[in-house]
């Protein structure tokens, strides 16, 4: 399993029509191959950024499959006008874990 992360600076003032762009885009991603989960949270001291956590079977699921299809360009439309800057997107592997 390969984790996703990205925090997403939101164009402040915008952040109620991001979360709604976002509901939409929601469904582009989670039909995508490879896709196991994804969570979306707001910061408390930022209310502008946002952090983005996806799931991926393979890293190549979301490199290759996700970020490679038509998909992605809808994805793209319906979110990236939100961001300034645009957003870092970093991938991690489980090393340690604990319940």
């Amino acid at each position: 399993m390969i984790l996703e992360h990205a925090v997403l600076p939101v164009l402040p003032g915008r952040e109620a029509e991001f979360e709604t762009a976002f509901s939409q885009a929601r469904s582009i991603i989670a039909a995508m191959p490879g896709f196991r989960s994804l969570a979306l949270r707001r910061s408390l001291e930022s209310p502008n950024l946002y952090l983005l956590l996806v799931e991926w079977e393979t890293l190549e699921d979301h490199t290759e499959g996700f970020r490679g299809s038509p998909q992605y360009d809808e994805w793209r439309a319906l979110l990236h006008e939100f961001y300034d800057p645009f957003p870092v997107v970093e991938h991690y592997v489980d090393v340690l874990t604990a319940s």
